[in-house]
């Protein structure tokens, strides 16, 4: 297998499905219990419509709720999986998450903001609120496009990010995906199978070769939701080490959440 960050710690990432059918008060309520039983990171969507259940049900926009959780947490690590790249000008994104990285460095040596993005895909988004949906390739070159100049605008904002910004990248498509997150990523996020990763991680090798990209550093995600303890194992010995964990509300299983946290400190002995 090509060389990927697998020499760290297993991380376990929550994403609050909540953020539609339930109220403020349920997202803030999970926000914080979810801290305090010692996940690593917290993740939100970035849609405009319930993805499940009533498509015209409560929702909430997501840059605003990862504000708000930069200010209310004190140590998780937090984004979007994934960030639209078609709904905000680039260079916008970059300043956003500038800002987050900013509001969430409480006291610390830096901010606690990953960025996660993607090239979007969910049509209705894109109809209700006049956006263009163009093509999936279409969508994918404007990510492309997007990722370079937010890295161009980053340096260039005062005060600068307090940090170097990791990057989260999601998707499996091989001939553009995967060179975007050869290029660009610090985490590559998929929904892959453990017989799929090698595959999938030669592919990005091969791109990171041509970008002339040392991949080393390159931490691989993947979904636990629906699976079992033997798959998140072949998963972790294909290489993932960041591990999520989508969770639906307004009624949150947080048993789940607590069984998968067990398993993440038991790999970590």
């Amino acid at each position: 297998m090509p060389d990927f960050s697998t020499d760290i710690p297993v991380r376990l990432g929550v994403q609050l499905a909540p953020q539609h059918h339930a109220s403020y008060a349920v997202i803030r309520d999970a926000v914080a219990r979810l801290e305090d039983m010692g996940v690593d990171v917290l993740f939100d969507w970035d849609h405009f419509y319930p993805l499940s259940g009533d498509p015209d049900g409560t929702h909430f926009e997501g840059w605003s709720l990862l504000a708000a959780w930069a200010e209310q947490t004190e140590r998780v690590e937090f984004g979007a999986l994934v960030n639209c790249n078609s709904y905000r000008n680039a260079d916008l994104q970059a300043d956003m998450a500038r800002t987050i990285d900013h509001i969430s460095k409480k006291g610390g040596e830096t901010g606690r903001f990953i960025f996660g993005t993607g090239s979007g895909w969910f049509e209705r988004d894109y109809d209700e609120y006049g956006y263009e949906f163009g093509t999936a390739g279409s969508r994918l070159d404007a990510l492309a496009a997007g990722l370079a100049r937010i890295e161009a605008r980053w340096p260039r904002l005062n005060p600068a990010p307090t940090r170097d910004i990791p990057i989260l990248i999601g998707g499996k498509g091989e001939q553009k995906t995967l060179r975007l997150v050869a290029r660009h990523a610090d985490y590559w996020h998929s929904f892959v199978s453990p017989e799929e990763l090698p595959h999938k991680l030669d592919v990005i090798a091969r791109h990171a070769e041509k970008e002339q990209r040392d991949t080393a550093d390159l931490v691989i995600s993947n979904e636990l939701k629906s699976r079992t303890e033997g798959d998140a194992d072949a998963l972790f010995d294909a290489g993932v080490r960041l591990f999520t964990l989508g969770v639906s509300g307004p009624d949150i299983d947080f048993g789940a959440v607590q069984r998968w946290l067990a398993w993440r400190d038991a790999k970590n002995g």
